[in-house]
């Protein structure tokens, strides 16, 4: 948390030099700047402990405190990915409860605003009580800037903005709202606000990974927030026929706004088999990559976790010899990296940071053409198992060695696959990103094996978890 309130000091201080840069050009009292404190909530994947890599969430994989304080003078530098724990969530909400993915709870959707406009904008450090929502920012700039709203872009329809402006409460503390409803709904988790009026209901609670009831069985809340700020009071036994109507216009809301059908699957929805989206990897078993691509995220990468596969790389070295990455897939907080150190041909497997495993050559690689193959043969039984990998240089055997341990389901949120370098984090320390190949790479083909049908379904169900987790994180 400390590390939070750090970084929440150094956006501070950024905003601050960009009001100045704006200040600087004569135009600060000309420019309509709105400093929203928030997105929707704080966020309770820290756990119980917190963790120093986010990413072990992702891949179900517990934290210990001992793990995070062997990383506790390096909390907050770039050698760690750090989260706070799910306490410091609640208390980061109050006086609301709740946290991030609960869309019915303030907790997870009220955040403070400041607007600053001093052309536009007679009154000074006054506060406003009308209720809007982050839509509304929207025809709000339109509105001041004298913009019509546009109806079609190069020739296609545009749908019609659903907020409304706020300008008119500029000029006015006490008008009243021209925001009247709104709805909320994530995961089944829904909500609808009308006239100072609040009814929602938890259908899954932000740590749960299954829902508490069928969804014609939820229990809702209800809460006058005119004169509940913290919404402490619910009034559902003592007000039924304003929580029946407010249900209603929910429903009639979400077929407005096509939230309807309700879908409160979690893992399911995730799939883009099971529910129809196009998936570029799938069914893929193979897949060629050149030189100079980088960046690649995971759903356009072929997906290695869980099974056995061969990595193999076409390279001319110099007279001189070559170092750099070969093929490397995300970095410092979970990946993997075929590469030369010292001419040497090496693979190392990091394991969400917290164990490194690395393969190595003994001999570099001579002057001209050689064909480096790795082969990675997963334990099975399972997901996130371990494997044994085995290097091989034009055929021979040159070095092999065990991986205790695998990520089953994510590597990275925001660090892809290169091809020829190794961008943004290292996978391991032994090298400086970007650790540019100083050979020539004709081609590298990963190539995925067979797999038992029982560990294919539970390495799908692994990466939808993740995608879960992932998903409720954005």
């Amino acid at each position: 948390m400390e590390v939070f309130a750090g970084f929440g000091e150094y956006a501070d201080t950024e905003i601050g030099r960009l009001i100045d840069a704006v200040k600087a050009t004569g135009q600060l009292d000309n420019t309509l700047v709105f400093y929203i404190v928030g997105d929707n909530g704080a966020s309770a994947e820290g756990g119980m402990n917190g963790l120093f890599n986010e990413m072990t969430y992702f891949n179900g994989v517990q934290e210990s405190v001992q793990d995070i304080l062997k990383h506790y003078d390096e909390l907050g530098s770039p050698m760690t990915y750090s989260h706070y724990a799910a306490g410091w969530a609640v208390a980061g909400d109050t006086p609301f409860t709740w946290t991030k993915q609960v869309a019915s709870s303030y907790g997870g959707t009220r955040n403070g605003m400041v607007v600053h406009w001093p052309k536009g904008i007679a009154a000074k450090g006054e506060v406003r009580s009308q209720w809007h929502h982050v839509i509304d920012i929207v025809p709000t700039i339109l509105e001041a800037a004298k913009v019509p709203e546009p109806k079609s872009v190069n020739g296609t329809a545009q749908t019609p903005i659903e907020g409304v402006s706020m300008a008119y409460s500029f000029s006015d503390a006490k008008a009243p709202s021209s925001h009247k409803t709104q709805y909320f709904e994530i995961f089944g988790n829904r909500a609808i606000y009308s006239d100072g009026w609040l009814a929602g209901t938890i259908h899954r609670a932000a740590w749960e990974t299954t829902n508490r009831r069928p969804l014609d069985q939820d229990i809702w809340e209800l809460y006058d927030t005119r004169s509940d700020f913290s919404l402490t009071n619910d009034l559902a036994a003592k007000s039924p026929d304003k929580l029946k109507e407010l249900q209603d216009l929910f429903l009639s809301e979400a077929v407005k706004y096509s939230v309807l059908p309700l879908d409160d699957r979690t893992l399911e929805r995730l799939n883009a088999a099971m529910v129809g989206r196009p998936d570029l990897m799938a069914g893929r078993t193979s897949l060629t990559v050149h030189e100079g691509m980088i960046g690649m995220s995971e759903n356009v990468f072929i997906n290695v976790k869980n099974r056995s596969h061969a990595i193999t790389a076409d390279v001319e070295i110099p007279s001189t010899g070559a170092s750099g990455a070969i093929l490397a897939q995300a970095g410092r907080f979970g990946g993997w990296s075929l590469y030369l150190k010292d001419g040497k041909p090496t693979y190392t497997y990091n394991f969400l940071g917290l164990q490194r495993f690395t393969i190595a050559a003994k001999q570099a690689l001579p002057a001209g053409k050689s064909t480096i193959r790795f082969e990675f043969a997963y334990d099975g039984g399972g997901i996130g198992k371990g494997a044994v990998g085995t290097l091989f240089v034009n055929g021979r055997n040159v070095a092999s060695g065990r991986i205790e341990r695998t990520q089953c389901c994510g590597f990275s949120a925001d660090e892809g696959a290169d091809v020829g370098a190794d961008e943004g984090t290292p996978v391991t320390e032994a090298y400086k990103v970007p650790f540019k190949f100083s050979g020539k790479i004709s081609q590298v083909t990963v190539e995925l094996k067979e797999m038992k049908k029982a560990d294919s379904e539970e390495a799908v169900e692994g990466r939808k978890a993740a995608m879960l987790k992932k998903g409720l994180s954005d």
